[in-house]
């Protein structure tokens, strides 16, 4: 599989900006697409009101997706992809601040794949960021792709 694309689901700038800091710092070189709300997401990945009209986007190899979002929060976004054929067994990480045991409760009864509660400190969401990409990017084997 050539394609190594990260989509990045996150509305906040600074933990976007977080996140890709950290995953440079850790020599993660896929591509990282960002969507900055629920709806973007959901229209990179199932296509939007044209979608017959409109390019499909390679899917991505993981997606990193917040909870509380703007427009579709998180678990529906998740409920959607989980949905959806294309993107059904899509590998997708809950990378939230939220401390919620309903939250992570909801996440993995709708299919989450791994639920990662970011770290205040700097040095420690650096590490956490590493793992997921050597779990996610290196060592994970996904499911075969149909498209």
């Amino acid at each position: 599989m050539d394609n190594k694309i990260i989509l990045l689901v996150e509305d906040n700038p600074d933990d976007e900006k977080l996140t890709l800091r950290a995953l440079k710092k850790n020599n993660i070189q896929n591509e990282v697409v960002v969507a900055r709300d629920g709806e973007e997401a959901l229209s990179y990945l199932l296509g939007g009101a044209g979608a017959g009209s409109g390019k499909k986007h390679p899917l991505p190899m993981v997606v990193l997706l917040d909870l509380k979002l703007p427009k579709v929060d998180g678990l529906e976004v998740l409920r959607r992809i989980r949905a959806d054929s294309r993107t059904r067994l899509l590998p997708v990480v809950i990378l939230t601040s939220s401390k919620e045991d309903q939250d992570r409760s909801n996440g993995y009864s709708l299919g989450a794949n791994s639920y990662v509660r970011k770290p205040v400190d700097f040095t420690q969401f650096v590490e956490a960021v590493r793992q997921l990409g050597l779990y996610w990017l290196i060592l994970n084997e996904p499911p075969p792709r149909s498209d």
